[in-house]
């Protein structure tokens, strides 16, 4: 007798049904099937990045060897790696991303008033990207180089929560800087990038939006000193200066005043030039900004190492695009169940722990607080959790 939901279906049941049809039906996913529906190539799919599987025939393999919970999964009909594989090359991946659109906008709710270690009221957003890599052989839509394909993955992380609020696929040969062209600036923010991402031109957009943007200076920028501001040495900051670019074809793409920072890690001795157009903050807040950069990597690293983004089940840009974007849906999910249950536990340590109890017919906050004592030395590297 069946008592209690599976620990796998209490974390899908956070999806709302119609919510998810309607994205559905937004890219006529289901037209003229009659078995196996998105529904269920969500769940197969997603039971496959939760619990590490390697291949479709291996998702089919561990699904199939529990033919008798599958209904209480949630998947209807025969589950079969040709179904599931035409399903992932056939039907629209935007379905998956619009789902996982709807989930950022519930995770960020929930981690809005995440303390982010610094007093600040505006929202803080890190933007990076890294490349995916790709064998041309069996991606040769995603030529990269010669003889090597790639995708890249571009972000834009809250830190709030380290949730990610916009995500985009592009191909591996792609400049980062084309990122701005989609990107609709929030007035008040700041977005905090690296020099990839430097082109006056675009950044010119912030002072006309509103909002701020942090990064590095590329090398031999010339520009002219308007006005010296006070600096602490003590802090790192070794000047603080507010500057115009000085070549004209610059000037014309950007010729409101920027601040040049010049700052000093005292614990790295590393020497960084800072880019910004906030005139107002303390520079090390700045620095610290800039600092926090970083996470947006730590995002990558984690995604890379815990879901699967880097061996795909499918070698069409449909199949996957529909991976990648199921896995942001599971990693979102993973961060609601956090924040509602209130634990402590990282995203790491509730992954592996929903892994091992898919299966099970345990209440969600029961499977995550009596899995025993978290080690203290729980692959500190692999958390997305940070320390300064």
């Amino acid at each position: 007798m069946h008592t209690g939901k599976l620990v796998f279906a209490q974390l899908t049941d956070l999806i709302h049904p119609e919510q998810f049809h309607r994205c559905v039906r937004r890219y006529h996913g289901d037209y003229k099937v009659k078995t196996f529906s998105c529904w269920s190539q969500f769940l197969c799919m997603a039971f496959g990045q939760l619990t590490f599987r390697e291949s479709l025939r291996d998702v089919e393999t561990c699904v199939r060897s529990r033919h008798d919970q599958l209904y209480h999964l949630g998947i209807r009909g025969d589950v079969s790696h040709s179904t599931l594989a035409d399903a992932n090359r056939q039907r629209d991946w935007r379905i998956y991303y619009d789902l996982a659109q709807l989930l950022i906008a519930r995770a960020r709710a929930l981690y809005q008033n995440e303390p982010m270690g610094l007093e600040l009221d505006e929202t803080v957003y890190a933007l990076d990207s890294t490349t995916i890599d790709l064998c041309l052989n069996l991606f040769p839509w995603a030529r990269f180089r010669r003889t090597k394909g790639a995708v890249k993955l571009h972000t834009l992380l809250d830190l709030q929560g380290s949730i990610p609020t916009f995500i985009s696929i592009s191909h591996g040969q792609m400049a980062d800087v084309r990122l701005w062209d989609e990107l609709v600036l929030e007035p008040g923010a700041f977005d905090v990038m690296d020099r990839g991402y430097v082109d006056f031109f675009r950044l010119y957009n912030f002072v006309l939006a509103g909002a701020f943007f942090v990064t590095r200076s590329k090398a031999r920028l010339q520009f002219i000193h308007l006005e010296g501001l006070p600096v602490d040495r003590v802090t790192g900051v070794r000047s603080d200066h507010l500057v115009r670019l000085r070549h004209e074809s610059s000037l014309q793409d950007y010729p409101a005043k920027l601040r040049h920072i010049h700052y000093v890690d005292p614990e790295t001795g590393k020497s960084f030039i800072f880019l910004t157009n906030n005139l107002v903050l303390p520079a090390l807040t700045i620095a610290w900004l800039y600092k926090n950069r970083w996470k947006a990597e730590l995002f990558f690293k984690w995604i890379k190492q815990h879901l699967r983004i880097k061996h795909f089940y499918g070698t069409s840009e449909n199949a996957l695009k529909t991976q990648i974007w199921i896995a942001i849906c599971v990693y979102v999910l993973v961060a609601i169940v956090k924040k509602h249950i209130q634990s402590e536990r990282s995203l790491y340590s509730i992954l592996q722990i929903l892994s091992v109890n898919a299966f099970e017919k345990e209440p969600l906050h029961q499977v995550l607080t009596n899995f025993g004592s978290q080690n203290s030395e729980e692959s500190l590297c692999n958390q997305l959790e940070f320390r300064y």
